[in-house]
Parts: C-alpha cells; structure tokens; sequence
C-alpha cells in the first residue's frame, strides 16, 4: 500500500511544517488530524500532500486520527494567513491554528447542541390557552408568551421558567408546538428604531458613490461626524450586496459588549438575513456554531471582532470596518497582527470593497484619503434633522476649586439637567476608587510587588489591586515604610465619582458602568434596558461608553480628569486623546435636545482642546501629520519592536544588545536604536526592555526582519528570555 506524506501545521513555536504520513486515513486539504509530537498528542490541520521528504519514510511517524468533519480552513485562508505570518513574523503553523475557534484544536470530537426556536401549530393556536388547566401555571406561562410571539429562542422560555423544557416537550407530543433549529442569538435589549429613515443628502451621496463601484477592490473611508448616521449607510450598503443570493458581507467592529445596538439594529432591519456573531463573550460551542455557519455560507451577515477577520467567508462580497481608528483592532500578544489592515487586504485579494468608518480616522487612514489612495466620503450633518453638535467648554480646574474632582460649574450642570427630566454622563477612564493609596507622612505609595505600577484602591472591597498583573491584597492599616495611620486614597476613579455623587445628588438615579461593574453576563445589556427607559439620571462610565451608544436623552457629558494623557512620551497619545474625547463628546444631543459637553482641565489652551471645542478634526489630523513628517513618525516611517523579558533584566539587555549589532550588519537601510526600557518596566514579576527599528520603507523592514528574526530564533541567548516582534506597534 502506497502511504502519502503529508505537510502538517501545528501549534508550536518553530516556523515549520512537518512531514506525517496519512496512515490510511482519508484526509483533506484544510482538513484537521490529530499527531503524535514528543510525548504529546496534537491536533495538526493538513497543508499539503506531498512525494517525498527529507526525512526517510521509515522515520516517518503516521497520524493518529483524521477528523471527518467538512476543512476547517480554505485555499484563501491558507494564503491570508501566510501573508500574516509573513509580515508580522509569526509561526505559520501557530497563525493557522489561532485562526480556529477553540473546539476546533482540541482533541476530543466536537459535539455541538442545536439550539431551537418554539412556535404554536394551528393545532395549538385553535387550542387555546384555556386548554390547559389553571394549576398547570409553567405551561400557562409559555404558552401565552408563544401566543405573543412568532417564535420564542430557548433563552427566552428559560427566563420564564427554569422547568420549561419538560412544559415544552409536552405540548410538542400533543401536537400544539414547532420547532426548528436556529442560531443562538445575542441577548440584546437595546431599544432600536424598526424604521427605514430616509438619507440625507450626505448620506445619499456617500451611498451613491460606493455602489457605483463594487464589483472592484475599493477602499473607502467614510468620515462622518458622531451621529451623522454612517450605521444606515452600512445598512444600505449590506441590503444592496446581499440582494445576491450567492454573497455575505463581513462587520468588524472593535468590541462586540460595547455596541450592542448596532447588532440589535441588524436584526432589525435586517431579519431575513441569518447573521453570525463571533466575538470573545461567546461560549465555545456557541462560537464554533457561528463559525460553522459563516465558513458554510449559510450566515450571510457576519459580525465580529478582531479575529474574524480570519473566518473563511466563501461568498465574501463586502467588508465594513466600523469606528477603524480604534486600537482594539491591533492584537497585543500572540501574531501581532491589525485587523483593519488584514481587512484591506483580504478586500484586495477578493477585488471586493471596503468601507472604513470613523468619525476621527486614524492617522494614516486619513493620510491614505487625503493622498487620493483611498475614496473619501464625509458626512458633515447629524442624521436627526434637529440634532446639532455639542457645545463644548473646557472648565479650568487651575483657577477654580473643586469638590471630590467636581467643579461648581459641572454641579450645576447635573442639577440643571436633573430638573429638567434629562441624562447626563461623567467620563473617567479609571475605575476603582483612587488610583493611588498615599501615606501623608512619608509620602508612601502603595505599590505592586510584580509590576513597576501603583496599587488602585478599591474602597468597597477594602482591596488594593493591580490592573495590570491582578495582584490583590489588602488595605493596610498604617504605611510598611514609617507606621503612619493616616493612608489617604488619592485621586478619582469612578467608584469614588459614585460615592461623591449619591451624596451630592441624593435623588438622582445613578449608574456605573466601568469592567467591575459588567462582570455579571448580560449585566451591560440589562444597564442599557434601563438608560433607555429612562430610569438613570447620570451615568459614570468609562470607554466602555465612550463610544457605539445612541441615547436620545443624553444632552451633558463631563470629562473628569484627562489631563495626565496630555503629556505623554507616546507619539500616539494626542490622537487617541483626541478621537476618545471626540467620541465621548458625541454621546451628548444626539436627538431633538441640544447636548453640552463640560471638560474639567488645568490646561484648557491646549491645541488638542482647541481643536476639541471646534470640532475640527480634519484641522487638527493635519496639524499631527505635518509634525509626524518633520519627525519621520508613521505614516512617514515604518516601525517594528523588539520586545523581551526574563527574570533578570541582564539577560534581557545581552539579548537585544545582541539583536540590535545583527540588525546593524544585516542592513544600513534600517534606523536600529539602542535598547531601551519601556514606560511598564516591570510586569508581572518580568524585567523587560525593547528594541526599536525605524526604516523609511516597509520593504527595507521587511527584508531586515526576514534575515532577523530566524537568526534570533537560533541564537543562545534567546532560549533565556521571551521576546517577540511587534510590526507596526500601536503601544511602546
């Protein structure tokens, strides 16, 4: 019997494919298989079959198991996440298997449980809920909400009754109940307009212009201020490609939890279309289901983040990337890889468009329209006819005292919004109580044992935490260093802005929505029920709602304490100032009602908030492209990251010290600075130190990372620390 060799990926840190024989097991292209390597066993995803190999056949080990299931990855996959591993200088054979959902690289076969949606038969509807007798009160109960309802997902009869699985079979038996096999869908109760609104001028045109070409590899950066409706383009735009039956349209957006009314807004106006979710908050049976459905071609509407960007879509005619500034689009560890621009390329491999939206586009984006290299549609109108821009002041915090980080003129501002029936919301990007525990004699600041970070006090807890590594302890009675008692929390967060507030403001309603908070599952879903029927007065919130929410009776937002951002050694750090205020700015009268936004500072002649108060976007981008070109910043550079850690920061300065004299004989094309400690020196008990390299074309980086990284992945030094490269870093 003729034995085939196969080319199988794994999920090692070797950049290689490995050499199986098929064992006489019928295998796939795409398909998975479990091996055996070393001691352990793994699931491999086959690459290629191949005639003959460099290891002799009788050293050859065979697959354990073929997985009969339909490939987990096509011929465009393979190639999109060769060119991934490529660039960003990843094991192909780990970028292959991070791009499955985590069923599929497990060992054990996956069974997944159907989910069901419920219906009355006419038999049941001619029934009728007096059929069943009083007593029997689960089967009243759902059957009165099927009566209410075309079809009832399992989620919904469970809050009805946690016994209603045998109610349900037996009305099923009598003959009075359907069922028919659905996706899980999301538990959103945001509340949306069903409506189609009609388009505005802007709108229409933007629309216009991108249907005029989509049969071609297109991208286009829809530039709309907060709230001038781009949603509803997207809407037109997915009706439009999804008319063919033979197509399905990918939205990236960059965290799921934080816009749950654009996915309430797609199952509005779109209900004939299956749609598939695939974010980090699903379970792993419930993710792999909508995967399935996606790869197959069944879910026509695909929403997800980041790392759907990998799901192999083989209808794809459409990609949208909404709010594409955000750095939630760039991976932090594993392949550092940006989504938005993996998005671009995958539009470019399949000549399809693509729609990049922000109302404050990153700065190479808006470098990319400004250069014509990019179509540029812009928005300059609110889609609500009587809605306008925020009027936005800056309160200087230097001249005027404050209580608990309020000022006067804020206070007033929540009083004023109070009596007259309206919501307001405080912005501070820091939760916890106090960012820091102060001893008032020595001056002692509570630090974390495993990070060069401060502890952030949390009051109701009575604990000290770290946002970085999750160290916890607790408060301390008097200070380690001198036996002081008299330890003061410092600085705000937003469970101390609660505190202050309810006892400022005993008869407002108020609600805090930061990550402690939104633990519970669905918690942010049950918080927006309630902003929307109106029982909150003030919100106090973090980025979580900075951004994707429409609340109609929002008309004051006051930012709390942005001033520490204004400073930084970070090139990046105005820009994403800039777009996050902008962005918490346009929650405020987005309706019929004009809206205020009130920005506590001690600094309010900063060009960033004179740009603010004029809502100048495209002002002040080009001001930061201009400095970026004299700087050679990106866009006008090219930049990759050497990060490295290890329990002792020598072996770290010896590995990229070792790095960097490489860099330096490998290319003269190629800026290599010298090793430097980054802003978190330490982080969970790691030193760390980083290298950065600066050329002023991608291939001359290219080209010194393809020579680099191999030689480092085989020098000595590198087995003592963990290091990786970032391509293209967002955080230094």
């Amino acid at each position: 019997m003729t034995l085939t060799i196969l080319k199988i990926a794994l999920d090692v840190p070797l950049d290689c494919l490995f050499d199986y024989l098929d064992g006489g097991f019928t295998v796939t292209i795409g398909g998975r298989v479990v091996v055996p390597f070393g001691r352990r066993k793994l699931v491999g995803i086959v690459v290629d079959r191949i005639d003959s190999s460099e290891i002799a056949t009788d050293k050859l080990k065979a697959i354990l198991h073929a997985f009969t299931d339909e490939p987990a990855l096509d011929h465009e996959s393979f190639a999109l996440l060769r060119f991934c591993a490529d660039y960003y200088q990843y094991p192909y054979g780990q970028a292959l298997l991070a791009a499955l959902p985590t069923r599929l690289r497990q060992i054990e076969p996956v069974v997944l449980r159907k989910q069901f949606a419920y219906s009355l038969t006419p038999s049941g509807l001619l029934a009728g809920l007096e059929a069943i007798p009083a007593r029997q009160a689960v089967k009243r109960r759902l059957f009165s909400a099927l009566l209410e309802n075309i079809d009832v997902d399992e989620a919904a009869l469970a809050a009805l009754s946690s016994t209603w699985r045998k109610a349900i079979q037996a009305m099923q038996e009598a003959g009075w109940i359907n069922a028919k096999q659905v996706l899980a869908p999301p538990r959103i109760q945001a509340q949306v307009p069903s409506v189609k609104p009609d388009l505005n001028p802007d709108q229409a045109q933007a629309l216009h212009a991108i249907l005029a070409q989509v049969d071609v590899f297109k991208p286009w950066l829809l530039h709309g201020i907060t709230g001038s409706g781009k949603t509803e383009v997207y809407m037109r735009l997915i009706l439009s490609a999804l008319t063919n039956n033979e197509s399905q349209v990918l939205v990236l957006v960059p965290e799921i939890n934080l816009t749950p009314q654009l996915i309430a807004r797609f199952r509005s106006r779109l209900p004939d279309f299956q749609l598939a979710l695939l974010h980090s908050n699903l379970g792993h049976s419930e993710r792999l289901l909508n995967w399935r459905l996606a790869q197959s071609g069944q879910a026509r509407i695909v929403i997800g983040t980041r790392l759907a960007v990998f799901t192999p879509l083989p209808k794809l005619r459409l990609i949208i990337v909404d709010e594409e500034h955000d750095s939630s689009y760039k991976q932090q560890d594993g392949m550092r890889y940006h989504a938005r621009d993996i998005a671009l390329m995958r539009a470019k491999r399949r000549n399809i468009p693509i729609v990049l939206g922000s109302a404050t586009p990153a700065l190479e984006t808006w470098n990319n329209a400004t250069t014509h290299k990019y179509g540029l549609l812009t928005l300059n109108n609110r889609a609500v006819a009587k809605a306008m821009l925020p009027n936005i002041r800056c309160i200087n915090t230097a001249l005027g005292q404050t209580y608990e980080g309020l000022s006067s003129t804020l206070l007033e501002a929540l009083r004023d919004r109070l009596a007259r029936g309206e919501q307001s919301l405080l912005f501070i990007n820091r939760r916890g109580y106090a960012p820091v525990l102060l001893c008032s004699a020595c001056h002692w600041m509570a630090p974390c044992p495993r990070c060069s970070s401060r502890l952030v006090v949390h009051l109701r807890q009575r604990q000290l935490r770290c946002h970085h590594c999750g160290h916890e302890e607790k408060i301390p009675q008097q200070c380690p260093s001198c036996g002081n008692a008299d330890l003061h929390p410092t600085g705000h967060g937003t469970q101390r802005l609660e505190q202050t507030l309810a006892a400022l403001l005993p008869q407002a309603r108020i609600l805090r929505v930061d990550r402690d908070s939104t633990r519970r599952k669905h918690a942010l879903s049950d918080m927006l029920t309630d902003i929307y029927a109106g029982k909150v007065d003030i919100l106090i919130g973090t980025q979580m709602l900075a951004k994707g929410h429409d609340f109609p009776n929002l008309t004051l937002v006051g930012v709390i304490d942005t001033d520490s951002a204004l400073f930084s050694p970070d090139f990046r750090t105005s820009e994403h100032l800039f777009a996050q205020l902008m962005q918490v700015a346009g929650r405020a009268g987005r309706a019929d009602k004009a809206g205020e936004v009130l920005i506590q500072t001690a600094h309010p002649d900063h060009a960033l908030f004179n740009a603010l108060r004029t809502q100048d976007y495209v002002a002040y981008s080009d001001e930061l492209l201009h400095e970026r070109k004299i700087c050679q910043f990106p866009p006008f550079a090219y930049l990759a990251l050497l990060r490295a850690e290890a329990n002792d920061f020598n072996q770290v300065q010896r590995f990229l010290q070792q790095a960097a004299d490489s860099a330096r004989l490998i290319t003269q094309n190629v800026m290599v600075y010298d090793p430097t400690r980054p802003h978190m020196q330490r982080l969970k008990n790691m030193e760390r130190g980083q290298l950065l390299m600066q050329a002023n074309s991608r291939q001359s980086l290219q080209i010194l990372l393809r020579n680099l990284v191999p030689e480092l992945r085989g020098c000595n030094s590198a087995a003592k620390v963990r290091w990786s490269v970032d391509v293209d870093p967002l955080e230094f």
